[in-house]
């Protein structure tokens, strides 16, 4: 008899597990057709290199009484627009109106062929979004390689900008400078079309959590996965070399000191992302991604910083931890200036 429920147990559990399953194992289209954003998607089309583009983006207006403010949040290059689910929802409650757009090359907008991929040329693009959209002055929230982006965006057009957010930002170092050698971009398209589920969530699990893992975490896995497994996998994996060499080879952190508004930084002290960090000799390797020494080097380059330290957290502290991650970037949000 207990056999037979144990197997029946069993049974049950396989079955509620299947769909979690399907969904982390999804095959997309090239701009992210078929999974589901937590707001309508909307699309900025554009010309840009000689290209007809387009930016996806979600513009969600505030559900909690409007303060008149703008949060634009920029994903990492792991991530997407969507993976700001959370944020968005308790950033509309508190009266903000929200703009997460999909960076050219990312997510759901466009990969183009034969393009040109700098961090100006994204905050181009972006500010372009922001005037399409009427839109004069915004909070600006980074995370990951939307932290550099964040940061190259501020230094580019200051008077967007009131108050600039770095959630562990990647290019707090200069990897190249530290000793890391360089991959050409056909090297690192090479790697990138080994990409999938278990490598990116091998990656994630080391570098982003520690080690540990939540079941919530796959969805975001496999939004990613999903890409590489679908049809235009290798103009996916095209951008991606692209913009690896873009992050490795543009470096932001000498301009820090420029930085003319409020800045917040939110540091998951066991954050260890160091891209590159594979190919360099073990004693560079050893060296880099030090989060805690990064994340107070930075404040203490930009004038008007002010730095919390998640010490017990990785690379993506809004996922991992949201209560703890919101309650202190509400508290770290200033009044417009």
């Amino acid at each position: 008899m207990k056999t037979a429920v144990s197997a029946l147990a069993l049974a049950a559990g396989l079955a509620l597990s299947l769909p979690l399953l399907a969904e982390s194992r999804a095959s997309y289209g090239p701009q992210l057709e078929g999974f589901s954003y937590p707001h309508p998607l909307k699309h900025y089309r554009f010309s840009s290199q000689g290209q007809a583009l387009e930016m996806a983006y979600m513009d969600v207006a505030p559900t909690g009484k409007a303060n008149g403010r703008t949060a634009l949040l920029l994903h990492g290059k792991n991530f997407c627009a969507a993976t700001w689910e959370r944020t968005i929802g308790l950033l509309s409650e508190a009266g903000y109106r929200v703009i997460a757009p999909d960076q050219v090359g990312f997510c759901s907008s466009s990969k183009p062929e034969g393009y040109q991929f700098s961090f100006a040329q994204l905050a181009h693009n972006t500010q372009a979004l922001l005037q399409e959209r009427n839109t004069e002055r915004v909070t600006l929230i980074g995370h990951s390689m939307g932290g550099m982006l964040a940061a190259r965006l501020a230094l580019n057009y200051p008077q967007l900008v009131e108050q600039l957010v770095l959630v562990n930002p990647i290019g707090l170092e200069d990897w190249q400078a530290e000793g890391v050698p360089y991959a050409s971009i056909d090297q690192l398209y090479q790697s990138e079309l080994k990409t999938d589920f278990e490598s990116i969530k091998a990656y994630q699990q080391k570098f982003y959590y520690n080690g540990k893992w939540k079941p919530e975490y796959d969805r975001w896995v496999g939004m990613l996965a999903g890409m590489y497994a679908g049809e235009g996998k290798q103009r996916v994996a095209w951008n991606q070399a692209q913009t690896s060499e873009m992050v490795f080879t543009q470096p932001v952190i000498h301009e820090f000191p420029r930085i003319g508004m409020p800045t917040l930084l939110l540091i998951g002290g066991l954050d260890r992302t160091a891209p590159g960090a594979n190919r360099a000799p073990a004693d560079v390797a050893q060296r880099l991604g030090n989060y805690p020494q990064l994340g107070r080097q930075a404040a203490s380059m930009i004038p008007d910083a002010r730095l919390v330290a998640f010490e017990r957290l990785g690379h993506s502290p809004q996922i991992e931890a949201p209560e703890a991650f919101h309650r202190a970037l509400f508290d770290g949000l200033t009044a417009p200036r």
